[in-house]
């Protein structure tokens, strides 16, 4: 059996944050822009709370079947969580969304390898 890769994608809203917490954020802004986003097993924080109060953590992570994802996206949810009551925000209305990459659609290099032989 192969391993898959799951990418989880956790959203919110920060919730009554306090001067000094917004401000906090504001100056850590730089390394949470979502240019710099990615997918990681710890998972990576994105938000630009100068503009709206939006944020998206984004996790990796790995399964040996089609059912692990729904374990991960769990894993993913209570870390979010985790890290954010751990600082002492408020957040309201966070759902996460999971995609399997090996049920993803291959990308024109990809078919064009496939059909070719060639690995990508």
């Amino acid at each position: 059996m192969s391993t898959r890769v799951f990418r989880i994608t956790v959203r919110g809203v920060f919730d009554g944050l306090g001067p000094e917490q917004r401000a906090e954020l504001l100056a850590r802004a730089g390394e949470h822009d979502v240019l710099h986003a990615a997918f990681t097993p710890e998972g990576h924080l994105s938000y630009d709370i100068a503009a709206r109060p939006a944020f998206t953590f984004r996790f990796q992570d790995s399964g040996e079947a089609e059912e692990d994802i729904l374990e991960a996206t769990e894993r993913a949810e209570e870390a979010a969580r985790a890290w954010l009551t751990g600082r002492g925000y408020g957040f309201k209305n966070l759902r996460a969304l999971a995609e399997d990459l090996s049920q993803a659609p291959l990308g024109k290099r990809q078919r064009r390898a496939a059909a070719t032989g060639n690995p990508a």
